[in-house]
């Protein structure tokens, strides 16, 4: 027969971050020893516009915490060495290539387009027009 106990909890922390919500939580073996799950809950809505959370969940034991702790730290510094602690938004990358852009046909137009019309303009100003209704005419 399969034991069916009460998970107690004994320890929590959770971290809110927009529509996720992060739970640390303290939990007790079958040996009365002590291990760590992490769950990410996602709040998303069905069709229908009623809420619902997507969870996943990691167990972390306590013999791995030294190798996750220095993995986090690590995996953390590198990303704010490269990237800095500011966060950088799909919205604003957009404007960005959207304002670089604008600069190069900008560009374009003043270095290609416009010499070329004004080309085309002065070539059709030395056309000399010729009635032909007058050829012949003598």
């Amino acid at each position: 027969m399969a034991e069916n106990r009460d998970i107690e909890e004994i320890f929590s922390k959770s971290v809110r971050a927009g529509r996720r919500t992060y739970f640390f939580d303290v939990r007790s073996t079958r040996a009365e020893d002590y291990y760590m799950t992490v769950t990410e809950s996602k709040r998303d809505f069905n069709e229908d516009g009623t809420p619902f959370y997507k969870k996943h969940k990691i167990y972390l034991y306590k013999e791995d915490f030294k190798k996750f702790k220095e993995a986090l730290e690590e995996v953390g510094d590198y990303i704010i060495k490269e990237k800095g602690e500011e966060v950088i938004k799909n919205k604003e990358i957009n404007e960005n290539k959207i304002a670089k852009n604008a600069l190069e046909i900008k560009k374009e137009v003043k270095t290609k387009i416009i010499p070329k019309a004004k080309e085309e303009e002065e070539e059709a100003s030395d056309f000399t027009e010729i009635n032909f209704d007058d050829l012949g005419k003598d």
